[in-house]
């Protein structure tokens, strides 16, 4: 239960999530540092992000690096944010049509890839990230960890989808309530699709691949593209 809270306790700076953050915010930076030396500024696309997650970052470092983000997300965000850093769409980050490729310096994904839906979406997905920008960082959580971090339960991924969804009528499990019929428990089990390594890889082959570690054990997948050189 002890590596479950601290998973969890995303509020206490020296939790795990707030590590892993701190740790994948100074490999993006990176990426801005070197697109910024590149081209003079960096337009960057978050596919499926909400504004405040760029809180993690120094607003004086990303006004220097000329950033300008723009958030796809269904519906838009709920929260306020600054026009000047950003521009929120409301729109199916599988499907973008009326960006032309490249049309950003850095496509940025954080835990987004495993929601989008089933396998043909989850191909679109990535596609949308080899082709809107030279460079992109995707992170997502990894199968075979044995925490689900979206129901915060030991093996949970692991069982089968029925099984899932008879425990979610029974109780909440992590961000899912006690669902009140089967239709919403299997909307909840089925809202989360873990990959494994073959399938990350798979869906990002020109990549460089890194593992981030808890325990001795991988907990999330991460996929790096380095900007061009020209």
């Amino acid at each position: 239960m002890n590596l479950i809270h601290a998973l969890q306790d995303s509020t206490d700076p020296n939790s795990l999530v707030s590590r892993f953050r701190r740790a994948r915010a100074r490999r993006i930076v990176g990426l801005i540092e070197r697109t910024h030396a590149a081209k003079g500024s960096v337009r960057i696309i978050d596919l499926g992000g909400e504004p405040d997650y760029w809180n993690l970052f120094d607003r004086a470092f990303l006004d220097a690096s000329k950033v300008h983000i723009t958030v796809v997300n269904p519906g838009g965000v709920d929260e306020d944010y600054d026009p000047a850093l950003f521009e929120v769409i409301d729109g199916d980050a599988c499907d973008l049509p009326q960006f032309a490729d490249h049309a950003f310096d850095l496509v940025h994904s954080n835990s987004v890839i495993e929601h989008v839906g089933d396998w043909e979406r989850m191909e679109a997905f990535a596609a949308a990230c080899r082709r809107l920008a030279p460079a992109y960082y995707v992170q997502t959580p990894y199968f075979w960890f044995p925490v689900e971090p979206h129901f915060s339960a030991p093996f949970f991924h692991w069982r089968s989808e029925q099984s899932r969804a008879r425990a979610l009528l029974k109780r909440g499990h992590g961000f899912s309530p006690k669902a009140p019929d089967m239709g919403q428990a299997m909307r909840d089990v089925q809202h989360a699709r873990l990959l494994d390594k073959g399938q990350f890889r798979f869906l990002y082959p020109d990549a460089v691949h890194h593992d981030e570690v808890v325990a001795g054990l991988t907990k999330s997948l991460i996929a790096v593209r380095e900007p061009t050189s020209h």
